[in-house]
């Protein structure tokens, strides 16, 4: 035995130490008690990052997180900015959902805002934005006509038109403005679309012209049921959602699919009730978040646990660097510690 007690002390060393040390990662709360439902988060890099919310208000952070510097953009006390994207501590792009569609942009930290896209007509409903890079951009619209709506930008959102192609939309189908996150662009311009009510799918652009549209198995049926989120990693693709109605159930909130999006598999355990944001942190580690608290899995999708129990409605990491923030309502902003 004492021959062997090296050889595994050395294994049990390796699997511990191997293994995800889940109850290290927690989330520490940042800021709270301001007057705003904050839906809209974009992370620089670990220094920089801005949220936007109701009431016409956005922050914006330079260290991190310790600090905000909470304004009103003037002229907008009554728009509900839902999703923001922002590209450095003075550029960001504001877009807010109901009447009028509205998208802003300023080039002086928030000191100014420039109305770039405006409709008032009451059938615009705008859900999410998402970036490819600096210049091409995207934003997502609840359907017209039956069509989702896409809006594009190539020149770092100054000038917007409608795509050349929208996805096809089932009467009763929608986008749910909860995250800005249920569009997603990759690097090569590679378009995800979540969608709910009637039908749950993965809507993704076909290598030539159209669209593909992918039944996920998570719970749909009615309005408030759906995919709120989804989240990529190279092959990997992450959809979470559920009912907000009833946010305390938790099947069938959260599918996976490993060969980017094509086919898709319930995950074996589930998050803690709905949710309504996912977020690529790490390897195979994503974060999810929602009304009934925050879950991380550590394996793709498969198996998710629980890390917190605090409400927030969207987690986003940097896009250069590791920094990963949390925000919600009251103004909540939280981070997350590994």
């Amino acid at each position: 035995m004492k021959k062997h007690l090296p050889v595994i002390l050395n294994i049990v060393w390796l699997l511990l130490t191997g293994m995800p040390d889940l109850k290290a990662q927690h989330i520490e709360l940042l800021q709270q008690g301001k007057p705003t439902s904050i839906r809209g988060l974009s992370v620089v890099d670990d220094n920089i990052a801005w949220v936007s919310g109701s009431r016409g208000i956005i922050a914006i952070t330079k260290d991190g997180g310790k600090n905000w510097d909470w304004q009103l953009v003037k002229g907008f006390e009554k728009a509900d900015f839902r999703d923001i994207e922002a590209f450095s501590d003075k550029e960001a792009i504001i877009m807010s959902s109901g009447t009028p569609a509205l998208i802003l942009k300023t080039i002086d930290g928030g000191a100014n805002w420039q109305v770039k896209y405006r409709n008032a007509d009451t059938a615009y409903f705008l859900d999410a934005m998402d970036f490819a890079d600096s210049r091409h951009g995207y934003i997502l619209g609840d359907p017209i006509k039956n069509e989702f709506l896409i809006l594009e930008t190539m020149d770092g959102g100054d000038t917007w038109y409608n795509h050349d192609s929208n996805p096809v939309a089932l009467f009763g189908q929608a986008a749910f403005a909860a995250s800005g996150t249920c569009l997603r662009v990759t690097s090569n311009r590679n378009l995800f679309v979540a969608t709910g009510g009637v039908s749950a799918e993965v809507v993704m652009p076909k290598p030539t012209d159209g669209w593909r549209h992918h039944r996920v198995p998570i719970a749909s049926g009615q309005a408030a049921k759906g995919v709120f989120s989804i989240a990529v990693n190279k092959q990997i693709v992450i959809a979470v959602g559920g009912d907000y109605r009833h946010d305390k159930r938790s099947d069938s909130t959260a599918c996976y699919s490993t060969n980017g999006g094509a086919n898709w598999q319930l995950a074996k355990t589930f998050p803690a009730g709905y949710q309504s944001c996912v977020e690529f942190v790490s390897k195979s580690t994503f974060l999810s978040t929602g009304t009934p608290g925050s879950n991380v899995t550590t394996d793709g999708g498969k198996t998710w646990t629980k890390i917190d129990d605090s409400s927030y409605n969207v987690c986003r990491k940097a896009k250069n660097g590791t920094l990963v923030l949390l925000a919600g309502d009251g103004g909540k902003i939280g981070i997350l510690k590994l």
